[in-house]
């Protein structure tokens, strides 16, 4: 006799989505400012209207309806914009996790994009490899794309056969590929990750699977309703 799918484990039952959603525009890019945990402060208005033309859509189409947890990186631009789509996804409280950040910029944090190129790359040719941190206390990139593969791996664990919304940031979809899609570690890719786009990971039923399949990559169709 077939068992009950009712008495089975979720995992066993459901698909594991992770749902990346990067945040709107962010008000130190619009200054031009190296925004780590001293730099942001948190959305442009423009970056709110995205957010919200987001939660409309999810409102709407009831597309990631029944989502399980709301995570998004501690910089405030990310928070703000996980608590703006919040009430689409049945009003889930938001959990921060400081691994969803974006790459930390170390001494470079605060800082003017011109200073931060006149300090850092211009004396010299600084190198920028992979390997090589952006700045003194900053992260490589290696480092920064090892702690992603480590964080979206622990919250596909901690949540297998759920759906994960994610409010994170450019570099955390772009080093996804590397975590979820096997993709070369090296050299750096370079997409485009437009604000509020949504990047979505399925991994199929059984905890014993670890193949994902890439649903849906920078869906910003919600955008258009925006002059």
């Amino acid at each position: 006799m077939a068992p009950d799918p009712g008495t089975q484990p979720r995992a066993d039952r459901c698909p594991t989505r992770v749902v990346l959603v990067r945040h709107g525009e962010a008000q130190c890019h619009v200054d031009q400012i190296v925004g780590g945990v001293k730099g942001c402060t948190g959305l442009s208005d423009l970056g709110r209207r995205q957010a919200a033309a987001l939660r409309d859509r999810l409102a709407s189409s009831g597309e990631l309806a029944g989502a399980d947890v709301l995570y998004s990186s501690t910089l405030p631009r990310a928070t703000e914009t996980a608590e703006l789509i919040a009430p689409a996804l049945g009003g889930l409280a938001v959990k921060q996790d400081e691994d969803l950040c974006e790459l930390h910029p170390g001494q470079a944090d605060g800082i003017t994009w011109e200073d931060f190129r006149e300090r850092y790359l211009w004396p010299g040719g600084r190198d920028t490899s992979f390997y090589q941190p952006m700045a003194p206390g900053a992260e490589s990139w290696a480092v920064f794309s090892a702690r992603v593969g480590s964080v979206l791996t622990r919250l596909a664990s901690d949540h297998a056969g759920e759906t994960v919304v994610i409010a994170c940031h450019g570099g955390v979809i772009e080093n996804s590929f590397r975590a979820l899609g096997h993709l070369s570690l090296s050299p750096q890719y370079l997409l485009r990750i437009d604000n509020t786009s949504i990047t979505e990971w399925e991994r199929p039923r059984g905890t014993q699977e670890r193949r994902w399949t890439l649903v849906r990559f920078n869906d910003a169709a919600h955008l258009s309703t925006l002059e």
